[in-house]
């Protein structure tokens, strides 16, 4: 046996890609291609397409030295040429299958796989890729713009802009902006435009609706070029049942378990992996280094990991069962992520893995060696969850809400986090970011100002979804673009625009901001308790001890002589307000910048500063030098 087949079914093999699928090859002076698949419950699997006019009969592949694996060299093909697995089952059924590993696909709704050869593209990225192998990921800013690079934008009869569009358009408009950082909704094909991507049939292949994989690399290039790194939404946890895909793809449960309670995925009806198959950990982890490998990926985005780690995730009692302990973990998950994190880290060193898990599972992103998962970051469900249901609230009765604003300092510097207001907070009914402010059209406008300047001083790196940032009030459509004529059209959408834009800069401009996001070390609470006035203000600090005070009114009122406890008597500048006029604040503040601290203790500290203090306001200040 090869070795490449002996790793492969011990789930050490992190290139399958280079092995199954079919690549362009020469033999015997003829050029063709070379086709490998898994199917170890299969009679026998034959090579099919418009080449041999879709007849099992001919191009049978060749049982491998396993007896698990097929291979076949089909001379005379091309590039584009469709092609499928016909794989007769135990039962003598034929299933025509998709490539598990195939790197192009028909456009859906057609679903056969391409031939395509994934080298030859000429990288541009070498520089970038170069300083990203220097920097310290924790310890450098991460500002993240969400999208779907399939509804950011329509063309005005509906269709989809092209990676190649994209390229032009997606890539300025995220520079410009001033995000360090842009994450793909999964672009892995899938058949169903309403599962957002998140469930695929084609690991291996960049969706066709798009273009070919060579126009995605060109757009996640351009994005390299612009400084900007790329995170890719990625699903290891289940899969869809649709028939040309990985359900029991040799006519028996191959990719999925075959135990009962392990199978089915019910609440979204698709099927659950196998992480105790060596196969399949050596399938999802080959994936997982192939988005680094060609496409170079600066990160993953993992998706539903608490599905994974819970036998019981989303299921009755009757409908699962405990692990050899007794417990409701899933070992072989475990076992996975471990594997996958450190196998993407030895490969890929300056690599992101964020895992968005939902539940209070400890040490996620700390190492395996002592008990972690070993992932980079992780999603803060619990900030996100407090600070939208705070945010819900008016203001008038937030005083009984208060520890929301609080609580997540209880547990900040457990995991290295990234605060994410996602795709998932903005459908089915739950209200855009804007739309879920209570208040007058002014005040709404204010308050997603106000949330956003406390978002992006509180510790852990940032995520928001498109649409958020020019005050979109329609949620996501999956089926449509933008309404970025919003921004174009009307004055308050425009300025909440330049908002962003500014406090983007800011962030990323200043270290105190995102360089000590693990301790208290750089973060200290001046106002932590002031429920009745809804105002919150703490201290940011980088590595060379320079401050960044940060006051935060979620009030419905003014406070006008709101006096600030401070640890200097000295004078502080305002250097960010997000009342200011040019962003659609009432500039209760006017032109002032310089508030001196006076002798007068509160807030447990001798000195003060006297706030005019506007509601829904966010102000940024610096120790005047």
């Amino acid at each position: 046996m090869t070795e490449t087949l002996f790793k492969f079914h011990r789930g050490e093999e992190s290139s399958v890609y280079d092995f199954f699928g079919a690549h362009a090859k020469e033999q015997e002076g003829k050029k063709g291609y070379l086709f490998r698949v898994w199917a170890p419950h299969a009679r026998e699997v034959s090579v099919v397409g418009d080449f041999n006019n879709w007849d099992p009969a001919k191009n049978k592949m060749i049982r491998l030295e396993d007896g698990e694996c097929f291979e076949l060299f089909v001379p005379g093909l091309k590039e584009y040429d469709l092609y499928k697995y016909c794989i007769t089952a135990r039962d003598g059924k034929l299933l025509f299958k998709a490539d598990p590993v195939g790197f192009h696909t028909e456009t859906p709704p057609k679903t056969s796989s391409k031939l395509y050869p994934l080298g030859g593209y000429r990288w541009r990225d070498g520089d970038y890729c170069k300083e990203r192998e220097k920097k310290d990921i924790y310890s450098s800013p991460m500002n993240i713009y969400e999208v779907s690079l399939l509804s950011w934008k329509r063309h005005e009869d509906g269709g989809y802009y092209s990676y190649r569009e994209l390229s032009k358009e997606l890539v300025p408009y995220v520079k410009e902006m001033g995000y360090t950082h842009v994450e793909f909704m999964p672009v892995m094909e899938f058949p169903f435009d309403g599962s957002w991507g998140y469930q695929s049939t084609g690991y291996f292949a960049a969706t066709s609706r798009l273009g070919t994989p060579k126009d995605l690399m060109e757009l996640v290039d351009c994005f390299h070029e612009a400084g900007i790194g790329v995170i890719f939404d990625w699903v290891p946890a289940h899969f869809p049942k649709d028939e040309q895909g990985l359900f029991e793809f040799d006519g028996e449960p191959l990719y999925e378990s075959e135990l009962w309670h392990r199978k089915e995925h019910k609440g979204w009806g698709t099927r659950r992996f196998d992480y105790g198959k060596g196969e399949v950990v050596s399938f999802l982890i080959s994936n997982a280094c192939f988005l680094f490998d060609y496409f170079h990926a600066d990160g993953l985005r993992v998706d539903a990991v608490a599905s994974m780690l819970y036998l019981d995730y989303d299921k009755r009692p009757g409908e699962w069962v405990p692990n050899i302990y007794g417990e409701n973990k899933n070992l072989e998950a475990i076992a996975f992520l471990r594997r996958l994190n450190e196998t993407v880290f030895t490969r890929f060193p300056y690599a992101i893995m964020i895992a968005e898990e939902s539940t209070a599972w400890g040490l996620v992103t700390k190492p395996p060696y002592v008990g972690g998962l070993g992932f980079s970051h992780k999603w803060n469900m619990g900030w996100m969850n407090d600070m939208l249901s705070y945010l819900s609230v008016d203001p008038y009765f937030r005083i009984g809400s208060h520890n929301k604003l609080t609580f997540s300092m209880m547990y900040a510097f457990t995991e290295n986090f990234v605060l994410p207001i996602s795709h998932d907070e903005v459908v089915h009914g739950k209200g855009s970011l804007i739309g879920k402010m209570p208040g007058t059209y002014e005040e709404k406008f204010a308050g997603v100002r106000c949330f956003l300047g406390y978002m992006t001083a509180h510790p852990g790196k940032k995520l928001n979804f498109m649409g958020y940032e020019f005050g979109q009030f329609k949620e996501w459509d999956f089926s449509e673009g933008l309404e970025f004529f919003l921004k174009d059209h009307y004055e308050y959408h425009e300025k909440l625009f330049e908002y962003v834009r500014a406090i983007n800069m800011l962030y990323k401009s200043f270290a105190p901001f995102y360089e000590i996001e693990d301790s208290w070390a750089g973060f200290e609470w001046l106002a932590p308790d002031d429920a009745d006035r809804n105002i919150v203000a703490f201290l940011r600090r980088d590595k060379r001890g320079r401050e960044l005070l940060a006051v935060v009114s979620f009030s419905g009122a003014d406070a006008d002589d709101y006096m600030l406890g401070v640890n200097e008597k000295t004078k502080y500048k305002l250097i960010f307000n997000s009342d200011d006029k040019k962003y659609g604040g009432r500039g209760k503040l006017g032109k002032r910048t310089v508030f001196p601290a006076i002798a007068y203790p509160t807030h447990g500290k001798r000195y003060s500063i006297r706030l005019p203090m506007p509601k829904l306001t966010c102000l940024y200040f610096v120790r005047e030098q």
